[in-house]
């Protein structure tokens, strides 16, 4: 692939967002004495557009490797370079350069490899070096880090909140199920994701009363997708017979004794296949099943599905187990691959499931999730009373500050929630009655002790309100700066969830102008961005925000406060 074909493939749909810290650790890099950096991550995460955004308005050289020069020496930079030069005339050809990127350094050819270490030794251009993780890299440019000439960024997978913003960015408002769906299939490959959304564009079905849209159904077997996926590419009958019936299991695991051990074998090394200690088989890839089944006749179909009263009975054993799980205080994350599946292929939702899935998703701070799981039940069974009073009780977190009114409280945990815990600290028990008694007392350390044990439950809403709650109650500003810090990150991780206790967290310690720029920041908007929209310089910006963190007791901008609905700051 080419810099310039992926430049222009990732940037059209996709706005920039997320990497904030990334990207303005590679523009100091490039910056000063400093001789650049060498970035890698896995394939698909983004380090093109993000090295992209970092270059952009710069007088910058490119070169990139390509699968099909990797024997061809300097093929790399044949626009840059006469067409015979030895390494020596090269490195002084280039060393004029002032800024040189060098993308899929992962496949230079071997001469292209050394110029660009000897350039690096040399010091006089500033190198960015990208990579894939998992790829053979030449030795000269693995010297690059391992021998500490540049400094190395090893990018994780974007965040799942980053990515949730990169869909509705690139496709407008999706409900909560089709978001978390596409994340799923895509696994963090961000090419892969923008494949998986330009083919389901057109499916894209309106959500009653939301102006939202959500996707249902197969896969779409595009030429991008299959080409993102190798299960369909296998010659031997006997493997290709054992996906299948894989694929056609799913959600369910196939026992282990049910298939040919000897293709298992080949499959497991090929990466395609999964098993785990209790001997049960699954695909590895969660778009591999989708592909198979979308790729399979009508009779092959009918031969290798199963029955519908299988997965019945073990969607009843993943709502029991829910409801098991709720019932014990403990709503950490679970794999629950039969409801998902269900919603996934369109099958109609039983309303007992989806009352059940809304308010597991809703006790975790997932309120989006959990009115989308209502909405699901309420589709197949529109009187069900629970999933109608789950749909109100996750909207009304979601879309309104008032959510919990006093006059309508079912859940007497819903009084420690709006700081009246003396009403109802003798009906509650275990970390609920804790909290009710460190607010009693108005105890900050408790208070955040409680919050800890909170978020370790899974309740993350309920553990950002404690926090919240402790630094209003903490005598120590230092203390109630940390509380506020954490109150916020876990905010952030609800899904826009507006609660009262979360309206505390005001940004009244910053100037004005530090409120304005940090209420657009915790929106979304780049440190450029911000800088366009209230005239400022991007330096300016910067140190607004540094002074906020600091003011603030936050790291960086995804532990900035809860803001993001509140209204646009205008320009002081």
């Amino acid at each position: 692939m080419t810099y310039e074909r992926d430049a222009t493939t990732l940037e059209l749909p996709w706005p920039f967002t997320g990497r904030e810290d990334e990207l303005e650790l590679i523009r100091r890099s490039l910056t000063g004495m400093r001789r650049g950096i060498v970035v890698t991550g896995p394939a698909g995460c983004g380090k093109t557009r993000l090295v992209t955004e970092a270059i952009r308005g710069t007088d910058c050289a490119r070169a990139a490797g390509t699968p099909e020069s990797r024997t061809v020496p300097f093929a790399a930079f044949a626009h840059l370079l006469p067409e015979s030069v030895t390494l020596h005339r090269a490195v002084r050809m280039l060393s004029g350069v002032r800024t040189l990127l060098v993308d899929d350094a992962h496949l230079l050819d071997d001469a292209s490899a050394a110029l660009v270490h000897q350039l690096a030794v040399h010091g006089r251009t500033r190198l960015l070096v990208v990579a894939t993780d998992g790829a053979p890299v030449p030795g000269a440019v693995a010297r690059l880090w391992t021998g500490e000439l540049l400094p190395r960024l090893a990018l994780e997978p974007l965040p799942e909140e980053e990515t949730g913003r990169l869909i509705t960015s690139g496709a407008g408002p999706l409900d909560a199920l089709t978001v978390n769906r596409l994340r799923r299939l895509s696994q963090g490959d961000l090419r892969l994701l923008r494949d998986l959304l330009g083919a389901v564009r057109g499916r894209l079905t309106p959500v009653q009363d939301t102006g939202e849209r959500a996707w249902r159904g197969p896969v779409p077997l595009t030429t991008a997708v299959r080409e993102r996926t190798t299960v369909l590419d296998r010659a031997c009958p006997l493997e290709r017979e054992t996906l299948d019936r894989l694929a056609f299991a799913e959600p369910l695991p196939t026992n282990l004794d049910d298939l040919n051990l000897g293709a298992l074998e080949v499959l497991e090394s090929d990466g395609l296949i999964e098993v785990d200690d209790h001997g049960a088989v699954r695909l590895a890839h969660p778009l591999s099943g989708p592909v198979l089944r979308a790729a399979a006749g009508r009779l092959r179909a009918r031969r290798l599905a199963r029955a519908p009263e299988e997965y019945a009975a073990a969607l009843d054993a993943e709502s029991a187990a829910l409801a098991h799980r709720i019932d014990r205080a403990d709503v950490r994350a679970t794999a629950t691959p039969v409801g998902e599946w269900l919603v996934a292929e369109g099958g109609p939702l039983p309303g007992g499931y989806a009352a059940v899935r809304a308010r597991y998703a809703r006790l975790r701070g997932e309120v989006r999730d959990a009115a989308a799981w209502a909405r699901e039940g309420l589709l197949s069974d529109p009187g069900h009373a629970s999933c109608r009073a789950e749909l109100h009780r996750a909207s009304a977190t979601a879309d309104s500050p008032g959510a919990l009114d006093p006059e309508t409280l079912t859940d007497p945990y819903d009084a420690v929630r709006l700081g009246a815990p003396e009403k109802v600290i003798d009906r509650l028990d275990g970390v609920f009655a804790r909290h009710a008694d460190a607010l009693t007392r108005a105890d900050g350390p408790d208070l955040d002790e409680v919050a800890g044990e909170l978020e370790r439950r899974g309740f993350l809403l309920f553990a950002a309100e404690a926090h919240a709650q402790a630094a209003g109650a903490h005598r120590d500003p230092r203390a109630a700066r940390h509380s506020r810090t954490r109150a916020v990150a876990l905010a952030r991780r609800c899904q826009g969830a507006r609660t009262p206790a979360l309206s505390g967290l005001v940004l009244g310690e910053l100037t004005a102008r530090q409120r304005q720029i940090v209420t657009l920041a915790a929106a979304g908007l780049t440190n450029r961005q911000i800088a366009e929209r209230l005239t400022l310089s991007v330096r300016t910006v910067g140190n607004h925000l540094y002074s906020a963190y600091a003011r603030l007791g936050a790291s960086d901008r995804g532990a900035l406060p809860w803001e993001a609905h509140a209204p646009e700051a205008q320009p002081a």
